[in-house]
């Protein structure tokens, strides 16, 4: 029992070992390595990524983990273990279904796209990307065969990001956001009390910007000693362990809150990371549960606090001191304007409450590749008719449409997803803290962020993949989840804002 359970344990590290120095040279490539060497890089990726996957769908794992799953081993392995084998077995399962060969082209073709992506954004050119686009969807229809159809071919892949989820339970749950959410908008956009927002146009320092966002940062309980801070086309962060956790944000010297909200947003996904369980470090268990989880965390960070009116009337006079444009600009004036309910065509630099329809176009986008067939040369006309329909928008250009977000070129179909649920999850956690944390509003409104940190470790962040997302959600507030908190706080939040 010890002996297998040691070469167990001892290939779960050796594969998070491989996955950390995966990360570090993805991290690399994002964040300003040469364009000619991406090519070479590549293949490094290949064949590090190819080691790691003939070492997670290898024949001794699998039976180490018949072993340990016998009656007999167990009832003798701690929780943390049984969790682990659950978790490397769902893991193997789905890996060892894929050949070698196949694994090892993917990671090739996603790699090359991602940076091809970024080519094409800068460019404008859709034409150029297409074609890896259509390889990446061809290569991801191939697996979910392999891998198995669930209900539906895309229940498939939101299966691994939301663990659970399927398309019956998001047509659902979107239904009921979009019918609450899109009659609110046309309220707001009546409304005679529009917010003013002429005095976020103008130029902001961005040496300026980044000390701001660091201390704030660091007042989110961020440790510098354990991360760092950035700069990448598309924000993003990345938990190379609990002691080396990396965020990247991108800024805007005509605009002084996209990067600061970006941070914030990133900022929430790394708490989550650095905060994991001592006893879980070196496992495959030390990151988050799911990516509605983590999403959960960068929205709860970045909206329920950081656009809160508490939030500023706490850190806005450091702003203020730092950019003499905002001083004759009340803290009033300047919370309402940057709580701006407004279609708009960019998902990262939309509004809360229109945020969730973004990501409605994109998972009916993908739900119509997947199980419809579209291809991507469809894409652009589908993408821009969906933005009409449901925001009364439309893209001038592919750059500012479907060529907006990263995902897509790196293989992350069924992601998208994860970022309204983790709107809800979040505002359902807050409800609950509320009522544990009755004076929490009067803490933020003193700087006092670390309690709020310190509940969140306590019921979320030290468990990593410990809890499924049905476990923590229930455990913590007592019912599955529920859209209506989330159309609560944004009714609530925006009608005071707009004194309807």
């Amino acid at each position: 029992m010890t002996k297998c359970l040691e070469k167990f344990r001892y290939i779960n590290q050796k594969v998070k070992q491989y996955e950390e120095a995966l990360a570090v040279l993805y991290w690399d490539l994002r964040t300003g390595a040469p364009k000619k060497g991406v090519d070479i890089r590549s293949e490094v990726i290949g064949t590090l990524n190819a080691e790691m996957f003939k070492l997670s769908t290898s024949t001794e794992l699998g039976e180490l983990l018949t072993e340990l799953e016998g009656k007999d081993q167990w009832s003798k392995l701690s929780e943390i273990d049984q969790r682990l084998v659950a978790e490397t077995r769902k893991d193997y399962d789905r890996a060892v279904k894929i050949p070698p060969e196949l694994n090892h082209k993917y990671v090739m073709l996603t790699t090359q796209a991602e940076n091809k992506w970024e080519e094409c954004k800068e460019n404008n050119d859709f034409a150029s990307f297409e074609s890896y686009l259509q390889q990446i969807i061809d290569i991801t229809n191939e697996m979910i065969d392999l891998w198995g159809v669930k209900e539906t071919r895309y229940d498939t892949l939101l299966d691994q990001y939301e663990p659970g989820m399927d398309v019956k339970q998001l047509d659902k749950i979107f239904g009921e956001l979009r019918d609450a959410l899109v009659p609110l908008a046309e309220k707001l956009s009546s409304s005679e009390h529009q917010p003013q927002t002429d005095f976020l146009d103008g130029q902001f320092d961005i040496a300026t910007q980044k000390d701001y966002g660091t201390f704030i940062l660091e007042q989110m309980g961020f440790d510098f000693e354990a991360g760092r801070m950035d700069e990448s086309v598309h924000p993003f962060a990345t938990g190379l362990n609990a002691k080396d956790v990396r965020i990247t944000t991108r800024y805007l010297e005509d605009d002084v809150t996209s990067a600061l909200f970006g941070i914030i947003h990133e900022g929430g996904h790394a708490l989550y990371e650095q905060n994991i369980g001592e006893e879980l470090i070196g496992t495959t268990l030390a990151t988050g549960t799911s990516m509605g989880i983590h999403e959960s965390q960068s929205r709860f960070w970045e909206n329920i606090i950081g656009r809160s009116r508490p939030f500023w009337n706490r850190y806005y006079k450091d702003l203020q001191e730092r950019f003499s444009q905002l001083k004759n600009v009340d803290v009033d004036t300047f919370y309402r304007g940057n709580n701006v309910v407004e279609p708009s065509l960019i998902r990262i630099e939309a509004d809360e409450l229109t945020y969730n329809l973004h990501i409605i176009i994109r998972y009916e986008i993908e739900k119509m590749i997947f199980n419809e067939g579209l291809k991507a040369k469809d894409l652009p006309q589908v993408w821009n008719k969906k933005y009409e329909e449901y925001l009364g928008v439309n893209p001038s250009s592919d750059a500012e449409g479907v060529l907006q977000d990263v995902h897509w070129s790196g293989g992350s179909f069924g992601y998208f997803p994860s970022y309204a649920l983790g709107n809800m999850y979040a505002a359902q956690f807050m409800h609950t803290l509320e009522s544990a944390m009755p004076d929490v509003w009067e803490k933020v409104e003193a700087g006092e962020l670390q309690p709020i940190k310190e509940w969140l470790t306590e019921h979320i962040y030290q468990y990593g993949r410990m809890r499924t997302p049905r476990e923590l959600i229930e455990g913590i507030t007592n019912e599955p989840l529920n859209p209506k908190y989330l159309i609560n706080y944004l009714t609530e939040k925006y009608s005071e804002i707009y004194k309807l």
